[in-house]
């Protein structure tokens, strides 16, 4: 299945990136980027928000977010690790 890039937003105090895609049917796509993750193989567009809003502090508001998080539930996180989703609309 091919993917086609349609738009972003940005979401949360974290700035995570939130990207709409269409497949080849016009069904629409979403999955969540977030401060540390590699961005590198993205579309320009997406490249150059991650750059513009994931500064050091961000970053590592992220992490130190992440890392309350783990405490709290016990050292599980997963639901944060996961940067795709397959939610339609």
């Amino acid at each position: 299945m091919s993917l086609n890039f349609d738009k972003l937003e940005v979401v949360s105090e974290f700035n995570k990136i939130q990207v709409r895609e269409t497949d080849e049917n016009g069904k629409y796509w979403r999955r969540i980027l977030y401060p540390d993750m590699d961005v590198s193989s993205e579309v320009q567009e997406i490249k150059d928000t991650a750059e513009e809003l994931w500064t050091d502090e961000v970053k590592e508001a992220w992490t130190k977010y992440q890392e309350e998080q783990a405490k709290m539930e016990g050292g599980s996180n997963e639901g944060e690790q996961f940067g795709q989703s397959n939610f339609k609309g």
